[in-house]
């Protein structure tokens, strides 16, 4: 063959893509695949919303109630330090005030029970410090779901856009790369965008699960501090 003839043929074969594209790959994409991947990066931004939030939440909360627990023990006005301001604002004083609440309770009529008095302040606090941790780590269950499920829906993707291509090379009689490649590039987007949404949410979740269970310690050495207080002032009455 002329090289002329060479050339000219290869200047009219098509060429393909020259490097990956995601948006092409989403608009080429079949319905049910394209509705995947729309579902999965949603719950991705979501995703993202809950990771910033409650990082800068977390970082508030422990810095209010640190500061707060060491103005408590140096102030004497501990009224004044269980304000109804505070106490809507700040995690540690809502566990004071829950087991200061307590203590005028069970000390307003006499005779005083001492030792039925000290288990129901101690309760009254330990449930504060547990409601006070379920309010942290209320959006974590989203993480830990996305995390389990994102790379299973994407594989649901993955798999209707294989069984397109299957389709597709009975539909033109031909098995070539040309034919089932597309498909299977639109389908395997679907995993990785999957992948893309679980791997953020699980690393997220364990780090978080983790801080809430630190933020929970924390107060509950805090209540147990108040408590030995309280303690001592039953044993006045």
């Amino acid at each position: 063959m002329p090289i002329e003839l060479m050339s000219a043929a290869i200047n009219a074969a098509p060429s393909g893509p020259t490097r990956l594209d995601p948006v092409e790959l989403f608009l080429d994409a079949d319905i049910v695949v394209q509705a995947v991947i729309v579902g999965l990066i949603l719950a991705s931004i979501w995703t993202w919303t809950i990771i910033v939030s409650f990082s800068m939440r977390s970082r508030v909360l422990n810095s209010g109630s640190r500061d707060y627990e060491a103005d408590f023990w140096e102030t004497k006005d501990r009224e004044a330090a269980l304000s109804k301001k505070m106490r809507s604002q700040i995690p540690s004083a809502r566990v004071a005030g829950a087991g200061l609440d307590e203590w005028r309770r069970s000390t307003k009529n006499a005779p005083v029970d001492r030792d039925a008095a000290r288990q129901r302040i101690g309760a009254a606090m330990e449930g504060q410090v547990a409601h006070e941790a379920d309010e942290l780590a209320g959006r974590l269950n989203f993480l830990a779901t996305t995390g389990s499920v994102a790379p299973f829906v994407g594989l649901f993707g993955t798999v209707w856009g294989i069984m397109n291509s299957f389709f597709q090379i009975g539909a033109q009689q031909s098995a070539s790369l040309a034919v089932v490649a597309p498909g299977i590039a639109e389908a395997l987007f679907a995993t990785a965008i999957g992948l893309f949404a679980a791997i953020p949410s699980v690393i997220a979740y364990n780090r978080f699960s983790n801080s809430v269970n630190q933020y929970e310690a924390k107060l509950q050495r805090f209540a147990d501090k108040v408590h030995a207080g309280l303690s001592r002032e039953l044993d006045r009455v």
